[in-house]
């Protein structure tokens, strides 16, 4: 028989371990088992008419532009715009000191008269000379002359024409006018400074933003998948509105006119393999202004029969492919490999792996295996199915009350 300590330090020890275990919060063979068959949250999958888009980053471009230019030199006496004001093609912008170009104008112009004055005579001589030598009252060589000298005559008055013509167009140059409408920015000389012809800085420019453009970039495997799947039937051209475009500006508002794509480039851009797709926008009160970055939203066509999932029903395998769960008429899961196209929102578009009428579960993954046995219900987008499927699983079995 053991002495009476002996059993007492015995329990001592099994307490002070089951005490160790208790704090570890680990019992041996681990958590036990959940009861029960478990529980998920599906949806019906369902085709839908969806419209497909595409957004892309771009920047807006002035519909037009120009670079003011003198194009006689001198000194500037006046500027005739306010800097940031809108002005009308034909407006003056700047006036050159004229004096020079006009004192030329004027003896290009007396130059001309005295021209017309010679060929007058030369003229008459000519028409005399030509009856007497068919009398033989002169030589056919006197002739001769007199007919030369009225072709020198008619050519000294088509130089002159010319040159009075050219002094009048560098007069109207001294008056320098906008070539075209628009908004016209800070100006680059002050009145007195010194200007040449066709010289490397402008002295303004003008930019037309009413209407405004978006040229935005998109890769060229976009665009041939885009009409791959055109060609497949898998997309439809939406007719008019095809070519509408969103815009989403800097701030992450959007705009509030519409805009149409006008035109994609016919050349890739070999450095960045993208290509130029350019839109126009109304702009009336000037809130697009040149070199903004702004997202472009385009509407490239509609899917029928899309098959539209929310993207926590999809997870990725040990390969990092999209799969889900569906369930079958058994109530047993069954794992599909999918292939997914493109989010939109909080879903995935799915190219294959699930047809219409397919049960998806969207909630109760965790203990998901293939062939597992579940009981299924609803699951709601709003509010999730997480109550229901704690309901579900503390539900009493059918037949456990007596």
């Amino acid at each position: 028989m053991r002495p009476p300590f002996t059993y007492s330090l015995t329990f001592a020890a099994a307490v002070t371990s089951a005490c160790m275990l208790v704090a570890c919060g680990k019992p041996p063979g681990g958590p036990p088992p959940a009861p029960g068959m478990p529980v998920v949250g599906v949806v019906t999958v369902q085709p839908q008419h969806i419209s497909i888009t595409t957004e892309l980053p771009g920047r807006t471009v002035p519909f037009l532009i120009a670079d003011v230019r003198p194009q006689v030199g001198g000194i500037v006496k006046s500027r005739k715009f306010r800097e940031g004001s809108d002005v009308r093609a034909g407006a003056v912008l700047y006036q050159i000191d004229s004096a020079t170009y006009q004192a030329t104008y004027e003896n290009n112009l007396a130059a001309l008269a005295k021209a017309q004055a010679s060929l007058g005579t030369t003229r008459l001589k000519a028409e005399r000379y030509k009856e007497l030598v068919a009398i033989k009252a002169v030589s056919q060589q006197d002739y001769d002359d007199a007919a030369a000298s009225l072709q020198q005559g008619e050519a000294d008055v088509a130089a002159a024409k010319a040159n009075l013509e050219t002094s009048r167009i560098n007069l109207a140059y001294a008056t320098i006018d906008a070539p075209i409408s628009g908004r016209i920015g800070k100006s680059t000389v002050t009145p007195g400074a010194l200007v040449t012809a066709s010289q490397a800085t402008a002295l303004a420019t003008i930019q037309q933003l009413d209407p405004i453009y978006v040229d935005v970039t998109q890769s060229s495997a976009a665009m041939l998948q885009l009409k791959q799947a055109m060609a497949r039937g898998e997309l439809q051209k939406s007719g008019a509105n095809s070519a509408r475009v969103q815009l989403m500006l800097e701030d992450g508002s959007t705009y509030p006119l519409e805009g149409k794509l006008e035109f994609s480039d016919v050349t890739v851009d070999q450095n960045t393999g993208a290509i130029t797709l350019r839109a126009v926008f109304p702009n009336p009160n000037a809130d697009l202004l040149p070199g903004m970055y702004v997202r472009a939203v385009l509407q490239e066509g509609v899917k029928e029969q899309a098959l539209m999932v929310p993207q926590q029903a999809v997870s990725r395998d040990g390969a990092g492919k999209p799969m889900a769960y569906v369930v079958d008429a058994q109530n047993k899961l069954q794992r599909r490999a999918l292939e997914t196209e493109r989010a939109i929102g909080d879903q995935w578009l799915v190219r294959s792996g699930l047809k219409a009428g397919d049960k998806l579960v969207v909630d109760g993954q965790q203990r998901a295996a293939q062939g597992v046995e579940v009981k299924i219900v609803p699951w709601n987008p709003k509010s999730g199915t997480g109550t229901e499927i704690a309901k579900a699983a503390h539900a009493e079995p059918a037949g456990a009350a007596n």
